[in-house]
Formats: structure tokens, C-alpha cells, sequence
């Protein structure tokens, strides 16, 4: 049903029909695969490769200033790449490592890849916002690097770190949505393939409501995570 023949109205109805999620449900699976599996690699590469970046610094507690800054140059290299031009660019890395560049799997490299630098100067920001004295306090007590970073950087720049998490989810889930038209499946495929290639409409309202669910579900757990936190330190 399009817009062009249609009422917006009669449309919109038509978004609701069992027939129109009989195809929406197993899109949007695929969809929470691809962000849950690529959030947790972003999560976990990011947040290493951001404390790395904030203790080699200049300031840092092991300042490393060639490895620093080649580091920052390739991460502002990648951070410059759009989504595409990325997705494109992993393809042949992810016809290495599954055997083809298409299909669920394969996307998620493309994800991550992309979404990585960008948590990865979050975690950096939150992290320099630490007062030194604190560190230094840290220091004075006998704390290694390890510990100081695990007791005290980590810790504090949490509500932070979880909010800045939250934002790299929600752009998880808008390239799953472009990554659609390279074979990736989920809301992104469906969207294209019928609502915008076919002129079903319907299934295009359908892909808009189950993308603003999920990214108010995940935008409200990080808030809420994030406030109750501050809230248990008093902070609120």
C-alpha cells in the first residue's frame, strides 16, 4: 500500500496488519543480534583502547607519546570514514574471517569496526575528567597502574561511560539499518527491499515504530542505569 495512491491514514492502519509483522519479527531479531553482538565488541574493545589512549597520554600514568599518538592519528583516520564507506571497506575482512562478505555475521564487523573509535574517545573524554588529585592520591597510597585504574578512573567516569554507551548502541542500530542494503538483513533490509524498492509503505511505518521502541528501551535503561549511580554516590 503506497502513499501515492493512499491516504496517510489508510496507510498507517495497514502498518498494524498481521500480515505486515509476519515479516517485521524476524527482521527485528536479526536486528537485536547485530546490535547485541557488535555493542559487545565496541564495549569491550572501546573501553580498553580508551584507557590505553587516556594512560599513555602526555599526563598519563604511563605516558608512551609515539604509541599515543599514532594511536589517536587512527583513530581520528577511522572516526573520518562514513558508515558506508566503512561497511564497504570491512567487507573483505569479513569474506576472511566467515567465508563471505554478506548475511548477519558478516555485518557485525562493520559495525564494530565503525562504532569502536567513537567509544573509544568517549571513554578517553570521560576518563580526563577525573581530577588529577584523586590519581595522585591513589598513587600516594601505593596503588600500581593496574589498580588505580580499576579502583579509581573506572569507578568514577562510570555514569558517564555507561551514557556515552548508550549513544554507541543507538548508532548500532542505525548502521544495522543501512547495513540492510548490503546483504546484512533485519528492520534495514525490510525497509528498503519493501518499503522503499516496492512501495509498501506500511512495512515502511512498521520498520519506523520497532526502531523508535528499541532506541527508547535502550536510551531509558542507560539514563536509568546512569541516575542510579549518581544517586547512590549522592550525586542527586
Amino acid at each position: 500500500m503506497s502513499l501515492l495512491n493512499n491516504s496517510f491514514w489508510e496507510v498507517f492502519k495497514a502498518s498494524f496488519s498481521p500480515d505486515v509483522w509476519k515479516g517485521i519479527w524476524p527482521a527485528t531479531l536479526d536486528t537485536l543480534y547485530m546490535t547485541l553482538i557488535a555493542s559487545a565488541i565496541t564495549l569491550l574493545s572501546g573501553l580498553l583502547l580508551g584507557i590505553v589512549m587516556t594512560i599513555t597520554a602526555k599526563d598519563g600514568l604511563h605516558p608512551v607519546l609515539p604509541f599515543n599518538a599514532s594511536m589517536g592519528w587512527l583513530i581520528n583516520c577511522l572516526r573520518s570514514l562514513p558508515q558506508m564507506i566503512m561497511i564497504i571497506l570491512m567487507i573483505p575482512v569479513a569474506r576472511l574471517v566467515f567465508g563471505r562478505s554478506y548475511g548477519i555475521n558478516s555485518c557485525i564487523i562493520a559495525l564494530a569496526a565503525s562504532c569502536i573509535p567513537m567509544y573509544a574517545r568517549i571513554v578517553q573524554s570521560s576518563l580526563l575528567e577525573i581530577a588529577k588529585g584523586k590519581v595522585e592520591a591513589a598513587k600516594s597510597m601505593g596503588s600500581n597502574n593496574m589498580q588505580t585504574i580499576v579502583r579509581v578512573l573506572l569507578p568514577e567516569t562510570l555514569p558517564s561511560l555507561i551514557r556515552g554507551f548508550t549513544v554507541v548502541v543507538i548508532a548500532v542500530i542505525s548502521m544495522t539499518a543501512l547495513a540492510g542494503n548490503f546483504g546484512a538483513g533485519g528492520i534495514g533490509d525490510i525497509a528498503v527491499r519493501f518499503g522503499f524498492q516496492r512501495f509498501q509503505h506500511e512495512v515502511l511505518f512498521a520498520c519506523v515504530y520497532v526502531l523508535i521502541i528499541i532506541v527508547q528501551i535502550i536510551q531509558f535503561v542507560g539514563d536509568l542505569a546512569s541516575k542510579l549511580i549518581l544517586k547512590k554516590r549522592h550525586l542527586t
